[in-house]
């Protein structure tokens, strides 16, 4: 699978951006008032790009992730996906979507939860067998298809959930702390394997975290956020390079960054909650 030629990323100079946001708001109407979610925000993602948006609780990270997906709608300004709206992109199957708890079926068996998009969207049984078997030899689960969800780790059902994702082949991954209920060692481990899995296959990646070290060894780009209304206070390039160590993270060039994400959240006033 990774050596199809869908897997092989075009250059990002002549390709539109995959995602483009301009002065998007969106403000819900609650019983007590309306809550600003989001203020202002613009941003771009190419393709290739692994961006993760981090900041305080409430500012808006998971609910750009779900505007991105057209599960919620913004209420002012503009955001396209592959030059579509968002409910255009949602019905062309442009993205997979990973949620904070693996949400796997627990009477189902691992491969037949990561069957599940395919069976939906009506493909064949071959195809349906043939894209599982890829998957989850992408996520390392090969041999645990037969598996319920309460036979796996926390760490390997979130994998199989990443595998369901990846089935039917989206250019665009959105993954809202999806390791944030995990152990660090754990944790570790499957940004090692995230990383991998990136540099394999050519997604795009939105990634949703709390944590400044994790943002940073994954990431080409941090994007810091403040506290509600959620507005973008800064774009951070990362230049570390591709293939990354865990122990780059006691590196110079990698403590510079994350002070540079640190100072972003506090000038933010993160810490105000």
């Amino acid at each position: 699978m990774a050596g199809d030629p869908e897997y092989r990323m075009a250059d990002p100079a002549t390709q539109p951006p995959v995602i483009e946001a301009k002065n998007l708001d969106l403000t819900f109407q609650t019983n007590d008032g309306p809550v600003h979610a989001l203020k202002d925000v613009s941003l771009q993602i190419d393709k290739g790009d692994f961006v993760s948006f981090i900041g305080p609780s409430g500012c808006g990270k998971t609910t750009f992730l779900r505007v991105i997906a057209a599960l919620e709608h913004p209420t002012g300004g503009a955001i396209t996906v592959n030059g579509m709206t968002p409910d255009e992109a949602r019905r062309n199957r442009a993205y997979g979507y990973v949620f904070q708890a693996a949400g796997l079926y627990p009477w189902r068996t691992i491969e037949k939860n990561v069957k599940l998009p395919l069976e939906i969207m009506g493909f064949s049984r071959a195809e349906q067998e043939e894209r599982v078997r890829n998957v989850l030899q992408l996520v390392d689960l090969e041999g645990f298809g037969k598996k319920y969800p309460w036979q796996l780790s926390g760490g390997m059902q979130q994998r199989a959930s990443i595998a369901r994702a990846l089935a039917f082949d989206a250019d665009l991954l959105l993954m809202d702390e999806p390791f944030g209920a995990l152990d660090e060692i754990v944790r570790d481990h499957l940004n090692e394997q995230l990383l991998k899995l990136w540099a394999r296959t050519e997604k795009t990646i939105g990634f949703v975290t709390h944590s400044i070290p994790e943002a940073v060894y994954l990431s080409t780009r941090i994007v810091v956020m403040s506290p509600r209304p959620g507005r973008i206070t800064d774009v951070i390039e990362n230049d570390l390079p591709k293939e990354r160590p865990l122990d780059i993270r006691d590196t110079p060039e990698f403590l510079e960054i994350a002070h540079r994400v640190r100072e972003g959240l506090r000038a933010g006033h993160a810490y105000d909650d």
